[in-house]
């Protein structure tokens, strides 16, 4: 079948997706780390393929930016495509000082004040959860691959421009927050509404307490090691 969004059939999408925010990262690991790859969606620009990695199969696709988008692919993959895992891979902006721009971030559990979750399942929820049995995954992957990451709670919010973010320092301060990104709150809540599992890997594209900042180029093209564990999890 088919849905608005998504022109893959039953069986083009693999049960274990990688989800970048960005499309085009999406076809960058899949060209960069695939073997057999398929394209399964392009609509809306919305770039899906699937392949094998290590000869197991494999489905990476673009979420789109921010949590409603988010909503509606994942949402989709879950629930009429009979995916059962994503693990989405992205890039954050750091809220503390000691975390350097590169540094790979495991969420451990999402903050948000978007109204997405309420709007959907009608009971507000600040705080959600991936799968416990996956971060432990990803955790055994980061190891054996030897790359260095920080477990911890990340923010997922639904404006990236402010005109003053004192009052969100002070949220993150009091809310222990690493990082700020703008998915994974969605992500989560889908997967455990719809009995399904998910992750994030992050990986701090710039400090807003440091006012550091990578490139465009560097965050579609550079952050590779939170795909590379990901893709251990195929």
């Amino acid at each position: 079948m088919s849905t608005p969004h998504n022109e893959a059939k039953m069986g083009d999408i693999a049960k274990y997706v990688i989800m970048p925010g960005d499309p085009l990262r999406a076809e960058y690991i899949a060209n960069r780390f695939l073997e057999n790859v398929v394209q399964f969606n392009n609509v809306r620009g919305m770039k899906g393929f699937t392949g094998t990695y290590n000869g197991k199969p494999v489905s990476v696709m673009g979420s789109g930016m921010g949590m409603p988008s988010m909503g509606i692919y994942s949402y989709e993959l879950f629930k009429f495509y009979g995916v059962e895992q994503i693990v989405r891979v992205g890039s954050c902006g750091g809220a503390k000082a000691e975390l350097d721009l590169y540094t790979v971030i495991l969420t451990e559990s999402s903050y948000s004040d978007s109204a997405f979750i309420e709007m959907m399942s009608g009971k507000a929820q600040k705080i959600t959860y991936p799968s416990k049995e996956l971060n432990e995954e990803i955790i055994e992957a980061a190891k054996k691959l030897e790359i260095d990451i920080v477990v911890g709670r990340t923010s997922s919010g639904d404006v990236f421009y402010k005109e003053d973010f004192t009052e969100t320092l002070r949220i993150f301060k009091e809310n222990n927050i690493l990082a700020a990104e703008m998915e994974a709150s969605a992500l989560f809540h889908n997967a455990n509404v719809l009995g399904k599992k998910a992750a994030c890997i992050l990986t701090v594209s710039d400090n807003i307490v440091l006012n550091q900042e990578t490139t465009a180029e560097e965050r579609q093209n550079a952050f590779t090691q939170m795909m590379e564990i990901a893709l251990e999890l195929a």
